[in-house]
This record gives C-alpha cells, sequence and structure tokens, in this order.
C-alpha cells in the first residue's frame, strides 16, 4: 500500500489508504507483544499494512508467508479459540499438477497451523497429515522479512532516516535480523525451526517432507523479539503453551464468574472477559489493562482508568493496578513538550524509536484533561469496593498531589472550571476523550479555540473532590475533608448555572477560551449523569433526548445528533457511536433511577454484539441509523480489541442490577435491580471482598427482579434496596 502525508487539523492522524475490511485479521496478545495475521495466519502487506509482530512499539516482523508447492493452500477454517489464547487455522492443498510427481488432488494433505504469543515469541506447530493411500511427497516454503517499522509508521508517519538492519544466518535453521536505531537501540528477532530446511536463504527457508498414509509430520517454529542482546531461552512449543494457559486461568480466576439464561448474551460477556484478560499486561506496578489493538497497545492514562472503573466490580485488583502505575508516572515538574505539569496524570506513554528520539511526543505524555481527576475518582471508588485503607494511605500523597495540580494548573484562570490548553504545537489539539482535532465546535460549525472547558470534566472534578472529601475524613484530615466537599458544593453550584441550556434542553459541550458556549448537544453531556452533578430533573431531561431518534441509532447513542452541523456518521468523534461512552451514560441513568432507559441502551449494545465478528465489541462503530435485517457499519480503523470496549458489558450489567460496595462495612447493595426482557436469569459466583464471596442468582418476574443468595460467607452483608 502506497501511503502519504495528509494533514487533518491533527498532527498525528491514522493514515487510512485502505481499509481494514480488505482482509479480516486475527490478534494475538500477551505482555509488550502483540501480532496481527491474516486468516491464514501469515503476514502480509495489504489493507493498511497493519499486519505484523509487534514488541515495544515497534515491528519486528513485517512478512510471513507459508506457501504449498510455490502456492497458496486453500483455508478451510481460521479461528481465534474462544480464550485468545491461541490461533488456530486449517490448511488443506489445491489440486496440484507437478512435474515430476503424481496429479495430488485436493483435500489429499491437511496442514494445521498453531501460534500463540508467549514471554515476546511467536511460537507456532504446522502439522501436517497425509489422508492419501499412497505415500506423499512434497515441498513447502516459509518467506519472510522484518522493517523493523515504529508503530507510527505503520500509522503513516514518515521519517528522512532510519536505521540499520543486518541480516544473518546463525545457523542452518535460524535467521536474524539486527536492527540499530538510531535512539542506539540494538532490536533483534530471530527466527528459528526445528526442521532441518532443505535450502535457508535471508528472506526464505525451503523443506521437502516424505509422509507415509495417515502419517503426519511436525514443525515448530520460533519467533523472538529481543531489545539490546537480552538472551531469550529456547522455548518448547508444548511447555510454552502449557505455561501460557497456566498464567490466563490464574489471571481469569481473579474475576468473578457470571452466567445469563441467555447463550448470546454469555458469548458476549465470555469474549469481553477474555479480551480483557488480553489486552491486560502485568507491570511492576501490577497489572494494567493496555488500550487496544493495533494503535494503542500501551498504557493509556484515561483508557486505564475507565476500564478499571468498569470491571472494578468483577476485579478490583485491575483499579489497584492502574492506580499504582499512574502514582508512578505522575508528573513533577514542568515540561511543555511533554504537557507535563506537576502532578498531573499521564495521557500516554510509547517505548519505540520515534518516542525515543521525541520524533513523537508520546515516550511519556501528559496531554489529557480528564486522567487526573480520573484517577482521583477512581481511587475513591475502589475503596467503597474494596475497603482496603492500606492502600488509601500510601496513596495520598498523589491523590494530593493530582487535587493540586486540577486547582493550580488546571484552573489557570481561577473562573472555577478545569480547562485545557496544548503546551507544545505537536501535542494534541484536544484534551478530553474526543481527542480529534474538530470534536469541539460552535454550533455554526467553527472550532472552538482554547482554553476549553468541557462539561463532562467538570463533572470529573466534581466527582474527584468528593471522593477525595470522603478518604480525606478516612484517614482523619477532618478540615480537608470539608474543604474538599465545599469546593465540589460550589463546583456543582457554578457548572450548573453556566453551562446548562434551557434552549438545547441539556449541557453545553464546552466553554471555549473567551468563556463563550459551545452550544453543541453531545453525549459528555451525559457523563454528568455518571458523576451525579446534574440535577435530578436536568439527569431526567438529558435521558430522555439521548434516547430520541436523532442521538440514538438503535445501536447505540450517537456522540452527537444528526441535527449538528458536523455531524458524520463516519467521524470518529463527530457522529460515531462509543460503547465505554455508552455504558459510562448507562450508569450514570442508573444513579438516577431512569431503569428503561439502561435497558434500552443495554439491548442495543447487546444485538450490536450480536452482529459483530467473535461478538468483540469494537472501539466504536459508526453512526448511520439501524436498518430492518442489516447489522451495522463498521468504522474502517476501529481498534478489535479495545479494553473500554470490552468492559463495556459489565459496566452495563452493574447499571441493570444497581450495583454498589460498601468495603469497610463488607456489604454489597443492589438498588432498584432490573433486567431486560432478553435477560430471564443472571447467576453470579464468587463476588465479594479478598476472601469472602457470596454466589448469587437473579431472575426476572413479570414486574420485578427476585434475588436468591445460594452461599455467602457469614461476614459478608447484601442488602436489596427496591
Amino acid at each position: 500500500m502506497d501511503k502519504k502525508i495528509v494533514r487533518i487539523g491533527d498532527e498525528h492522524y491514522i493514515l487510512a489508504t485502505s481499509a481494514l475490511a480488505d482482509s479480516r485479521t486475527h490478534v494475538l496478545k500477551d505482555g509488550e507483544t502483540f501480532g496481527i495475521f491474516n486468516p491464514y495466519g501469515d503476514i502480509q502487506h495489504v489493507g493498511l499494512g497493519e499486519q505484523g509482530l509487534y514488541h515495544e512499539g515497534t515491528r519486528f516482523l513485517s512478512g510471513l508467508e507459508f506457501h504449498l508447492e510455490e502456492t497458496h493452500p486453500f483455508l478451510l477454517s481460521s479461528a481465534i479459540k474462544g480464550d485468545n489464547a491461541l490461533l488456530a487455522v486449517d490448511l488443506t492443498n489445491p489440486d496440484l499438477d507437478r512435474t515430476g510427481f503424481p496429479f495430488l488432488p485436493r483435500g489429499t494433505l491437511h496442514i494445521s497451523r498453531t501460534k500463540f504469543l508467549y514471554q515476546s515469541r511467536c511460537l507456532e506447530e504446522l502439522r501436517f497429515t497425509n489422508y492419501s493411500l499412497d505415500a506423499l511427497h512434497f515441498g513447502f516454503s516459509l518467506y519472510y522479512q522484518a522493517d523493523f517499522a515504529d508503530l507510527f509508521e505503520v500509522r503513516g508517519e514518515q521519517r528522512s532516516q532510519r536505521g540499520i538492519i543486518n541480516i544473518s544466518l546463525l545457523n542452518d535453521h535460524t535467521v536474524s535480523w539486527q536492527y540499530q536505531g538510531l535512539d542506539h537501540v540494538q532490536r533483534t528477532t530471530h527466527l528459528t525451526t526445528d526442521l532441518a530446511p532443505q535450502q535457508i536463504t535471508t528472506s526464505s527457508m525451503t523443506f521437502n517432507l516424505s509422509l507415509k498414509p495417515q502419517e503426519e509430520k511436525i514443525c515448530h517454529l520460533s519467533i523472538a523479539c529481543s531489545i539490546n542482546g537480552k538472551a531469550l531461552e529456547p522455548k518448547i512449543f508444548s511447555t510454552a503453551q502449557s505455561h501460557a494457559a497456566h498464567n490466563l486461568q490464574t489471571t481469569k480466576s481473579q474475576f468473578c464468574t457470571i452466567y445469563t439464561g441467555n447463550e448470546q448474551f454469555n458469548d458476549w460477556l465470555n469474549r469481553s472477559l477474555d479480551d480483557i484478560c488480553m489486552m491486560t499486561t502485568d507491570l511492576p506496578e501490577g497489572p494494567y489493562p493496555y488500550a487496544g489493538v493495533p494503535w494503542y497497545s500501551t498504557a493509556f492514562g484515561r483508557d486505564g482508568i475507565i476500564t478499571a472503573l468498569e470491571c472494578l466490580w468483577i476485579n478490583p485488583s485491575l483499579a489497584r493496578g492502574v492506580l499504582s502505575y499512574l502514582a508512578s508516572t505522575q508528573a513533577t515538574e514542568i515540561i511543555p513538550d511533554q504537557d507535563a505539569e506537576p502532578g498531573k496524570i499521564l495521557h500516554e506513554t510509547r517505548k519505540g524509536e520515534m518516542a525515543t528520539l521525541k520524533e513523537i511526543p508520546f515516550g511519556r505524555y501528559y496531554g489529557s484533561v480528564d486522567s487526573t481527576p480520573l484517577f482521583v475518582l477512581l481511587a475513591g471508588a475502589y475503596y467503597d469496593r474494596t475497603g482496603d485503607k492500606d492502600f488509601i494511605v500510601s496513596l495520598w500523597p498523589h491523590l494530593e498531589r493530582a487535587l493540586m495540580w486540577i486547582d493550580l494548573y488546571g484552573d489557570k484562570d481561577k473562573d472555577g472550571f478545569v480547562e485545557y490548553f496544548r503546551q507544545t504545537p505537536t501535542g494534541l489539539a484536544q484534551q478530553g476523550w474526543k481527542d480529534s482535532y474538530d470534536s469541539v465546535f460552535h454550533a455554526d460549525g467553527t472550532i472552538a479555540e482554547g482554553p476549553i472547558a468541557l462539561c463532562e470534566v467538570q463533572g470529573y472534578v466534581y466527582a474527584a473532590k468528593r471522593a477525595a472529601s470522603h478518604l480525606a475524613r478516612l484517614l482523619e484530615y477532618p478540615e480537608r475533608a470539608q474543604s474538599l466537599l465545599r469546593e465540589a458544593q460550589t463546583l456543582r453550584h457554578q457548572f450548573n448555572r453556566q453551562f446548562w441550556s434551557e434552549k438545547l434542553d441539556t449541557y453545553i459541550v464546552a466553554l471555549d477560551g473567551k468563556k463563550q458556549p459551545c452550544t453543541i448537544r453531545s453525549t459528555n453531556a451525559g457523563h454528568t449523569l455518571f458523576t451525579e452533578v446534574a440535577t435530578q430533573d436536568r439527569a431526567e431531561r438529558i435521558a430522555k433526548g439521548l434516547l430520541e431518534e436523532d442521538f440514538f441509532s438503535g445501536w447505540g447513542i450517537r456522540t452527537i445528533p444528526t441535527n449538528e452541523i458536523r455531524y458524520n456518521p463516519m467521524a470518529y468523534h463527530n457522529g460515531s457511536i462509543w460503547p465505554h461512552d455508552n455504558a459510562l451514560i448507562a450508569m450514570g441513568m442508573s444513579r438516577y433511577g431512569l431503569t428503561q432507559s439502561v435497558e434500552r441502551l443495554i439491548g442495543g449494545l447487546f444485538d450490536l454484539s450480536i452482529h459483530v465478528d467473535l461478538h468483540r465489541l469494537p472501539e466504536l462503530i459508526c453512526g448511520f441509523p439501524r436498518k430492518p435485517g442489516e447489522g451495522p457499519i463498521l468504522y474502517p480503523v476501529a481498534c478489535a480489541p479495545q479494553a473500554w470496549a470490552a468492559g463495556a458489558v459489565f459496566l452495563l450489567l452493574q447499571s441493570c442490577l444497581g450495583i454498589s460496595f460498601h468495603g469497610a462495612e463488607r456489604e454489597i447493595r443492589f438498588t432498584h435491580p432490573s433486567l431486560p426482557e432478553f435477560l430471564p436469569s443472571i447467576q453470579i459466583k464468587n463476588l465479594g471482598f479478598g476472601n469472602l464471596s457470596a454466589d448469587l442468582e437473579f431472575t426476572r418476574t413479570q414486574s420485578d427482579v427476585m434475588i436468591n443468595v445460594t452461599r455467602k460467607d457469614d461476614q459478608l452483608n447484601i442488602v436489596s434496596v427496591r
């Protein structure tokens, strides 16, 4: 695919001269390594050119093709195993008229390709089985290449200079690529096979095999990624597969289990859980859900926090890991090139060559206005969920620094609202979750000039200060607690006075740098229900508007309605539908007792999960209206899997069941639980605090939801509020 650079307001736009839909791809991820393969299990330069084996922000293998007798085999089946652990591909031979050999009818030879990622490697098993009545002699080849492209190069960025690649044959079954980067880091790829090739070069291996009738033979392939000469011990395929499966099971055991009376809904739940487990990387500070594959397989502050919030009730250890990591990377000084200021929480971090050389500003970048208040909000929610006071004690200095940033740097003009304005021209112009360059605008379509105060951010700050007040009281800082509560109450009053629009019947999206309102209806206002900064009557009016036809497509709520001037159902943030956005709004609706609205939202997203591949909700879909008998229209460069899209189903379920926690009292509360028609029952097992847990069953009746506690440790309290 030819690449050319197009500037459309965003310095780091993902270039798409052709679509992901050009060929279906399969994704595997383990730790800092991920792979994107075509249905054959190959790596080809087609579509966006995104296929490859990546490690720490660099593509370590850019080509890998399997040929049978110098042609492509026939594809029988190709699928990611249900738990995302491995890719299984079944192939067979086409009709082959071979010079000097008997004609080989199609379907004679079965080739199974099984691959998975483990500890910076891609391990593959090729299994050949002869189903003919005669002995079979054939050849196969592997073609390979490594370009060591930075992920941002794959996205479309061009570089004036690159490092040097050296290719060598280490022995008769290993080829090695060494890339000496401009960042003085050596990146190495080793491709090794345990079957001796007939011929090996720096671009291919050729093999000859003979199989008796019904005989099978196996070839193992290992592709290892290493940095700065770090030696990687050889891994036996079966042993590594067993260890990887054990690690996955250990991760999944930390989640409570959920089973419903709807098998299609169970498919959505299971895929989402498996995606969360796959996207979670074990960092020294704890588990962290990386944002999405391929473009965002790294730690993002906002994404990690929201994913942790979505999964908090089923696995609070994610939240602890996110809080620990973000505390360890909290900014300590003013660095304009990174949009960093003391106390500010990370937006994203990158490990590739371009980040190290500052060709992009994202090595450690702080250009998000909402990560900092969301960090404080998550800390409060984590304590409510767990009652883990010791962790809050250790986190408190970081929370105080975050609160300091909110007051000192977030509100530089002292108008009571937190605003953003980038300090570096290479950073993000828009720094809320809708960070496209054109996502904040006026009614006439004019892009808003900063500093910009987003409506949802004020809600995050309100919720953060309320949470911090509660934690300060817990830690016996009564004056600080009272001060924070007063600040929150003042902000709520001021926000409702200045952001509410009677004409729009909702909160405006933002105030611009001149304090002029951006009178646009958007889902940003829906987040004010999640943070409870909205008054009851306004929350009801907002919810009603969000479910009208101009907002609600049938699949979910669009980011802006169809009658706004910049509405475009194919735009990234101006008319598309994001599952995490809808889930946060649903949780907000639940907090105001709007159960029917919650059921409508979960219904739309459930239908979406039925139509998308693998029941995997993508990062976003296009905002076209739903049509009878037709599926959703997919967004061409959406990440799938995406962590906060995967987490959406869990927050939606929490919204339906009205689940809340009082960790210190070991109390689980269900407030006005409800279930949509398509969910007759739900079973939840091992829900609780630490070693204390309970098993519960929820059954939908004609007018209510019955809760049956089938098992409970004595110290737990289960409360139902109706």
